[in-house]
């Protein structure tokens, strides 16, 4: 084994954006473990030699605890996680289902506390390493037919926000990551224009410079995205809501 070879984790790497982070980490000569539901997905992309399958569901607190505890071992150490699990249901969106957004808020908040949960230990007693959080510009702003989505996406947004400095004191790194529209499975959900739609070798272009080469707390992308989003942050609610509602909720 190359001890000097850097070693990452990343989860919900099946498909989508976690799974073009995973290769491009890879195709960097990283050591890269892989997590998601979907075995077969997972072994098949586990075919690089620079990859390795190891599955759970993010919603099993057990199973992720026992899951980073056998990378652990496997890899001797892990120096940046990217958590990057999520659900999306357009359809049970349109309305308020609170079914559908205990589900979400299971995924995407809840099993991401629970990652950081699993390595919260390892990484403060190593006094050095790096957390990425996977969450969207959607979670700065309410929006229309999303009750469940953009909810999970701010509360993730505020947690990771809250855990920067949480971990800071212990010279641990955590980085938020807002991508904008990237066609994956769960975008394609969508009935509606998608503005500045990328793929998702985009996507992982973007987050393997942010966390490697640069050291801002937020990596948000496309650039078209990240001002529109940062505009939206501080308009006072009346004028947001009249935008809303004239230009998204129709």
């Amino acid at each position: 084994m190359n001890e000097n070879q850097k070693k990452v984790w990343v989860t919900g790497a099946s498909s989508g954006i976690g799974k073009a982070v995973a290769e491009k980490f890879a195709k960097e000569n990283w050591k890269v473990a892989i997590s998601a539901r979907r075995v077969e997905l997972l072994n098949e992309i586990a075919k690089n030699e620079n990859i390795f399958a190891y599955p759970m569901d993010v919603t099993d607190q057990s199973r992720t605890e026992e899951t980073f505890k056998k990378i652990l071992k496997d890899f001797g150490k892990l120096d940046l996680c990217i958590f990057s699990s999520g659900t999306y249901e357009r359809k049970s969106e349109k309305g308020l289902n609170v079914d559908n957004v205990k589900k979400v808020i299971e995924v995407n908040f809840l099993g991401i506390v629970g990652c950081v949960k699993a390595v919260q230990e390892y990484f403060q007693n190593k006094k050095s390493g790096h957390i990425s959080i996977v969450s969207s510009p959607v979670g700065y702003r309410g929006l229309p037919k999303s009750s469940g989505y953009t909810a999970s996406k701010a509360s993730l947004n505020n947690f990771t926000q809250g855990i920067y400095f949480d971990f800071k004191k212990f010279n641990v790194r955590v980085t938020l990551i807002s991508p904008g529209f990237i066609k994956t499975a769960l975008t394609d959900k969508n009935d509606f224009k998608m503005p500045f739609l990328k793929d998702t070798n985009y996507a992982a272009e973007k987050i393997y410079d942010g966390l490697v080469n640069k050291k801002s707390f937020e990596i948000i992308f496309p650039p078209q995205i990240a001002f529109i989003y940062k505009i939206f942050q501080i308009l006072p609610n009346k004028v947001y809501n009249y935008l809303i509602n004239k230009f998204v909720n129709r």
